[in-house]
């Protein structure tokens, strides 16, 4: 097995409990400090981010399109979907259905995702609002580490 195939592995894990909303074990990927679009944060603080998004979206889902890597790096393309149930940015529950495509670049050190950098489509609140604005998909893309 390559070092690509372990990450992808790695990567699959995790995404499995991104979609079971299984934030303590998400947090089992992270590492102490993790850089968040440059910012630091802990391990609890990164999955506490997610909660208001579940709230609103409770069937919220991440697929992965594609995934590339190389000794240093994992890039994803995703496309998540939820149906807006619940307050979300001051916007009551629509019950619309929300597609938002998202890339994640993770940048890994010593086998350890150390930082990533998310970009999401920027007019994702438009099957909330009717508008365009900022994006729907407010929660951070979190580091992870190998578990030990």
């Amino acid at each position: 097995m390559t070092k690509g195939d372990d990450y992808r592995s790695l990567y699959q894990s995790y995404l499995d409990y991104c979609n079971a909303h299984d934030f303590d074990s998400m947090a089992s990927f992270y590492t102490p400090t993790i850089k968040v679009n440059d910012g630091p944060m802990d391990p609890a603080a990164a999955t506490a981010q997610f909660a208001p998004l579940i709230s609103a979206f409770p069937d919220w889902h991440w697929e992965m399109r594609h995934i590339v890597t190389d000794d240093d790096n994992i890039v994803v393309h995703f496309m998540v979907t939820g149906t807006h149930l619940g307050t979300f940015q001051g916007i009551g529950a629509t019950g619309r259905r929300v597609a938002v495509s998202e890339f994640t670049h993770y940048h890994l050190e010593n086998g350890n995702n150390r930082k990533a950098a998310d970009a999401t489509n920027p007019r994702a609140d438009e099957p909330l609002t009717g508008t365009r604005g900022p994006t729907a998909h407010d929660a951070p893309t979190v580091t992870q580490r190998r578990p030990s």
